[in-house]
C-alpha cells in the first residue's frame, strides 16, 4: 500500500530590485496619501488626542509594543506556515538585501496604517460617536482593505490576528491614546508574516 505525502510548497524567491519596484508604487498610490490625510486631519483638527500622535505613557507604550511584537511575529510566522500549506506558494527573500529592504518597509508601513486605522478611524469614531462603535469599525476596516490589495481571503481573515488586539490595546492601554505600542506591534506581526518571517521559516527548514 503507497504512502501519501502533503506536497512542498513552492518558494518564489524575491530580489531586492523586484521589492523595489513594488515599493515605489506602493509608497505613491498608499503610505504617501494615507500619511497626507492623517496629517491634514491632526493639524486642522487642532491636534487631538485622539489621534494618538505622542508617546503616550512611554514605559507602557514600549513594553506593549516590544512584547506584543515578539508574539505576534511568532504567531503570524506560524499562521504563515499553516495558509502556506493551502496556498501551495510563498514568496521568500532570496538575499539578507532584499530581507532587509522589506523588513525596513514594514517598519514604515506601520505607523501609517496604525495612523489611518487606528487613529483616525478607530480614534476620531470613539471620539464622535463610541468606543465601541470607533474599535468595531476601525477593525473591521483593516481586515477588509487588505482584500482591495489583492489578498485571497485566507490572508486576508489571517489579519485578524493581529487587528483585534491592536484595536484593543489602542482603547485599553493605560495613559494618553498613542500609536507607538501597536505600530511596533503591528510591524512584528508583518515581518511574521511577509518577508522576515517566511524567510525564517525557510532558514529553519520548515518550509
Amino acid at each position: 500500500m503507497g504512502s501519501s505525502t502533503t506536497p512542498r510548497p513552492q518558494l518564489i524567491p524575491t530580489l531586492p530590485a523586484e521589492s523595489r519596484a513594488w515599493m515605489r508604487r506602493d509608497l505613491a498610490y498608499r503610505l504617501l496619501p494615507f500619511g497626507a490625510l492623517v496629517a491634514g486631519v491632526w493639524l486642522r483638527a487642532g491636534r487631538p488626542s485622539w489621534l494618538g500622535i505622542g508617546a503616550g505613557r512611554l514605559p507602557v507604550q514600549l513594553g506593549f509594543g516590544i512584547a506584543g511584537g515578539t508574539a505576534l511575529f511568532a504567531a503570524a510566522a506560524g499562521v504563515q506556515l499553516l495558509t502556506t500549506r493551502v496556498r501551495g506558494a510563498l514568496r521568500v527573500p532570496a538575499s539578507r538585501a532584499d530581507l532587509a529592504l522589506q523588513a525596513g518597509y514594514y517598519a514604515l508601513n506601520a505607523p501609517i496604517e496604525e495612523a489611518l486605522f487606528r487613529g483616525l478611524l478607530q480614534g476620531g469614531l470613539g471620539a464622535a460617536v463610541s468606543p465601541s462603535v470607533g474599535l468595531g469599525l476601525g477593525t473591521a476596516s483593516y481586515i477588509l482593505y487588505h482584500r482591495l490589495g489583492g489578498w485571497a481571503w485566507t490572508d486576508v481573515l489571517a489579519t485578524a490576528l493581529a487587528a483585534i488586539p491592536l484595536g484593543l490595546a489602542y482603547r485599553l492601554l493605560p495613559g494618553p491614546p498613542s500609536l507607538l505600542g501597536v505600530s511596533l506591534a503591528h510591524m512584528g506581526a508583518t515581518c511574521g508574516y511577509i518577508g522576515p518571517g517566511p524567510w525564517l521559516l525557510h532558514r529553519l527548514g520548515l518550509l
